[in-house]
Order: structure tokens, then C-alpha cells, then sequence
């Protein structure tokens, strides 16, 4: 299948390849764009260097790329899942991976160690008060910063040649401009862009594990338990 993946721009460096692995082509479409504070970049990477936290959390592969090549040290390090993973170790952090790759599950991941912990969360500026009461909840203290906005590019997706549309997050199935069309096969990252698709009314067919590589494998058991099916009516 030819999917249309929601990627931020210039995002989307390694999703062809993964794609081809499984059988597929990919093209970005970008509903959103980011816009990174710098200022607030230098005072997380201060506060890393002063050694304000006991454990770092990133949520996504876009405050990792930002930060990690700025760090001389750091402590326990979380990444949200694979993608963020390689992101940092690229950057030479290597990182714990949640096994469930959604920020509910951070807390349950660190257990009882979070108790009296300071989290450093770099992150958009989009608000996560389930993880931030959890972490509150379980004695952790929480510090978000902020990071960057994502501002809505404005743009009609380009699905012309898609036969399947890739949301990879929930924001950026909120804010897209898109038609939905017969034979477009609709495809969730995870559960919260799965949530979002169905509370606007627009169930997908696929709902992957929260990381590419996942999703692209409920694909292939969607379409092997639908021989000749590629989209929805």
C-alpha cells in the first residue's frame, strides 16, 4: 500500500524505509510544523547539567533530537518508545523504553522509585494532565518544560495517491484538513489517536501499538484477514 503518514516537516527521514520492510510505500503529510523555543531548550539543558533531575522523560522523538546533543550528562533516562530510543542513542544516551509505549504508562514502569524523584519532562506545549497528576499521584515531582508548539500548517493533506492515511498522533488527526474518501484506509498510531478518530466519528480500521514499526504489523494481520480489502467503504 502507498501510505500517507502525518510527520512533522522533515520528520520523516526514516519511515520509508521502515514502510519498504513491510511490504509498503510512504509519503509525509504534515498537518502540523513545530515551533521550538530556544530559551527554554537552554534552561532544560541547565537544569540537566546542574543535576536538578533524578530522571528524564521523553515523551517523543522531536525534544530528544533537540536536547540530547546539547547534554554532557544525565540521569535515568525514559523514552516513550523505540523511535525515541534511537533518537538519543543516536546522541549516545541510551534510555529505558516503556513497555507500552503511552505516557500512562510511565509511572507504573518507574513503580515505587518515583517516590520523591524530580521528572524533567521536555515536551510540546500540549497538555498531559493525566501523567502529570499520575506522577504527582505516586509522589513523584513533575517539571514540564515546554519545549514546542505545534502550530497547524493550514494545508490540505495531499492523499491523492494514498491508499491509506497514517495519523500519528492526536493532535495531528484534530488539526488536519483532509476528505475522507471510499477505499482510503484509515490507520491510528495508538489508543489516544484511535480515541480521538472515533470521538469525531471517523473509526479506523487499524489501530497499531503507538510506534511505526507496530502499526505497520496491524496493517499486515488487517490485510491478510482481509484478502483484496485496501481501504473502507
Amino acid at each position: 500500500m502507498n501510505i500517507a503518514v502525518t510527520r512533522l516537516p522533515g520528520k520523516e527521514t526514516a519511515d520509508a524505509a521502515r514502510c519498504r520492510a513491510y511490504g509498503h510505500t510512504c509519503y509525509a503529510v504534515s498537518p502540523l510544523r513545530a515551533d521550538i523555543s530556544h530559551s527554554l531548550v537552554s534552561r532544560f539543558v541547565e537544569s540537566v547539567e546542574q543535576n536538578r533531575y533524578d530522571c528524564l522523560f521523553f515523551t517523543s522523538a522531536l525534544p530528544a533530537q533537540i536536547i540530547a546533543p546539547r547534554l554532557s550528562r544525565w540521569p535515568r533516562v525514559v523514552a516513550i518508545g523505540p523511535r525515541t530510543a534511537e533518537t538519543l542513542r543516536h546522541f549516545g544516551i541510551e534510555s529505558e523504553v516503556l513497555p507500552r509505549y503511552y505516557s500512562s504508562a510511565f509511572v507504573p514502569f518507574l513503580g515505587e522509585w518515583i517516590q520523591g524523584k524530580r521528572i524533567g519532562i521536555p515536551r510540546a506545549d500540549v497538555p498531559n494532565p493525566g501523567l502529570i497528576g499520575a506522577i504527582i499521584k505516586a509522589g513523584g515531582i513533575p517539571e514540564e518544560v515546554r519545549v514546542y508548539s505545534l502550530i497547524p500548517t493550514g494545508e490540505k493533506l495531499d492523499l491523492e495517491e494514498a491508499q491509506a492515511v497514517l495519523f500519528t498522533s492526536a493532535m495531528s488527526f484534530e488539526r488536519a484538513i483532509w476528505k475522507r474518501r471510499n477505499g482510503l484506509l484509515l490507520i491510528a498510531i495508538g489508543e489516544s489517536t484511535a480515541s480521538a478518530m472515533c470521538k469525531a466519528g471517523v473509526a479506523p480500521s487499524v489501530i497499531g501499538d503507538g510506534s511505526l514499526d507496530g502499526t505497520l504489523r496491524a496493517l499486515n494481520s488487517f490485510l491478510a484477514d482481509n484478502p483484496g480489502r485496501t481501504g473502507v467503504p
